[in-house]
């Protein structure tokens, strides 16, 4: 099984607004609401692609339980902590002014509320897939992401995470089935700047010596590169077609390296896979539906193929 946890989930409040304006009263012209966050995300994606998961995390008040009935409506299992006090956080993205959005704060995630969490995840096994996926919020330890690690070690759990710096960082003597860095956050660890997939290789293999096993590095327009377990590498320039919405296109990447791997423990179908997920829900509205995934992937082999 795989488990998800989103640790701030969120309802995204999309809106767009026509000629906006300032100061002045704007009315929207389309709006729509989904349960957000990057595991939430990656959850949606592997129900797309007939990958089962179960949705982990903390909510809070009637914005939490909303997040619940929507993604229970959208299919998926969820076992979410309810936090006693405060209320899941709003996120208001403009859609129609690229990257403008207002992110809420989130409840605060006490002591003992935590380590519910961690009590669940004491059932996982070996066999079973851990998605840490995103930022944690302020109310909890910044080595939060080690500890679940540190809890997990000898249980044969293969571990996912997809976060930035220090959270990246500390968890890989623990050696993680895979990390997804974007070649920003990878060179931001190294001091360096890293523009084009040949320049992001040596530092995956870099990562990968600290103890990380598959490091999928993805890099918006230039593509993605995979450094696999098995020594191999692959790398792949990015899918043709129209940016609509870059939010959610990293989640959509992990969850399609996952079920890739689930279907064929094979690290390139894997990665063609991850590359054809995180493009399609670049390419749509919403995250990616199994066609427009299939529909990429097509146009990804068919590069490899010429190459």
């Amino acid at each position: 099984m795989i488990y998800t946890v989103t640790f701030n989930p969120s309802l995204d409040y999309i809106v767009t607004v026509e000629d906006f304006k300032l100061g002045l009263t704007n009315r929207t012209s389309s709006e729509q609401m989904l349960p957000g966050g990057k595991g939430i995300n990656v959850s949606t994606v592997l129900k797309n692609l007939g990958v089962e998961s179960t949705a982990l995390g903390f909510i809070a008040g009637f914005t939490g339980e909303e997040i619940v009935r929507r993604v229970e409506a959208m299919g998926m299992k969820s076992d979410f902590i309810r936090v006693k006090e405060g209320i899941s956080r709003i996120n208001v993205k403009l859609a129609s002014i690229d990257g403008t959005e207002i992110n809420g704060s989130g409840p605060s995630i006490k002591p003992e509320e935590a380590e519910e969490l961690m009590k669940k995840l004491d059932v996982l096994g070996e066999g079973d897939i851990l998605v840490l996926a995103g930022s944690i919020p302020g109310s909890m330890p910044d080595d939060t992401y080690r500890r679940v690690l540190a809890r997990l070690e000898g249980r044969n759990v293969m571990a996912v995470v997809d976060a930035t710096r220090d959270l990246l960082v500390n968890v890989l003597e623990y050696r993680p089935f895979l990390v997804k860095p974007n070649n920003h956050e990878l060179g931001e660890i190294f001091g360096t700047e890293l523009r084009d997939r040949a320049s992001v290789i040596p530092y995956a293999k870099k990562m990968q010596e600290m103890g990380a096993q598959n490091v999928l590095v993805s890099m918006a327009g230039e593509g993605a590169v995979l450094a696999a377990a098995d020594g191999s590498v692959y790398e792949a320039p990015a899918p043709k077609g129209r940016l609509i919405n870059g939010v959610g296109a990293g989640d959509s990447m992990v969850a399609g390296f996952l079920a890739g791997w689930m279907e064929r423990q094979d690290y390139r179908y894997a990665f063609h896979m991850g590359i054809s997920a995180g493009s399609a829900s670049a390419f749509s509205e919403f995250l990616a539906t199994k066609e427009e995934v299939e529909a990429v992937y097509r146009q990804v082999i068919g590069k490899e193929e010429e190459r």
